[in-house]
């Protein structure tokens, strides 16, 4: 598998220090854990991070602190389960999802449906696995927030270049975009969405409220 597309460092940065939303903490993990050349970049901010903090001066913690910690871990089984995932997609997931649950598929538009990832958390991105027809053409689009995708299966193009299985495309409301679907499959992506899609031109605003992600 070649890689072409690479989130932007200051988001790899970030993924390193833990400080990205689940919904984007999970896509650029996905990524990072398929492609080489981004696991080295988080590992060498990691070793710098580890190295600062060798530097810091100690400060004291509850004596109960560990205790406290451990009782939030240990928590009995049917709570620690990872949830079984729908059969149809579940030996073709990436590791790192298969302790997620996915809710049922919901058409979209023509050609296009998704398929919602529950997290644990409450910021404002969510997560979704999004399939598209082989050939699909999507009417062009900014985003009022930002768009993580991460190729798994299939392929589609847009102005940005041709993405693959392993690429990552990033959108925000600075970007103009008009994906097509590769014609070899369908294209199945992990995407993290904030904010909604904003369709451009006349067709766009007319259908634009019924397209919902």
């Amino acid at each position: 598998m070649t890689i072409s597309h690479h989130p932007p460092e200051e988001l790899l940065a970030d993924f390193a220090a833990g400080n990205l939303e689940e919904a984007h903490q999970l896509v650029v993990g996905v990524h990072v854990a398929g492609c080489p050349r981004c696991a080295r970049f988080v590992r060498a901010i990691e070793q710098l991070a580890g190295a600062a903090l060798e530097d810091v001066e100690p400060v004291p913690i509850a004596p109960d602190a560990f205790d406290r910690v451990m009782s939030r871990i240990h928590l009995s089984p049917a709570e620690t389960a990872a949830p079984r995932l729908a059969s149809d997609i579940d030996q073709d997931l990436p590791p790192a999802l298969r302790n997620y649950r996915i809710g049922k598929r919901r058409r979209v538009a023509p050609g296009l449906s998704m398929r919602p990832i529950e997290l644990s958390g409450s910021g404002s991105a969510r997560a979704f696995l999004l399939r598209s027809a082989p050939g699909s053409r999507m009417l062009e689009h900014t985003h009022t927030g930002t768009e993580l995708t991460l190729v798994l299966e299939g392929s589609f193009s847009h102005e940005g270049g041709r993405f693959g299985p392993g690429d990552f495309d990033y959108g925000d409301d600075e970007v103009d975009h008009r994906p097509i679907v590769g014609d070899e499959g369908p294209c199945v992506c992990l995407v993290a969405m904030t904010g909604d899609l904003r369709m451009n031109g006349f067709l766009g605003r007319l259908i634009g409220p019924f397209v919902r992600l």
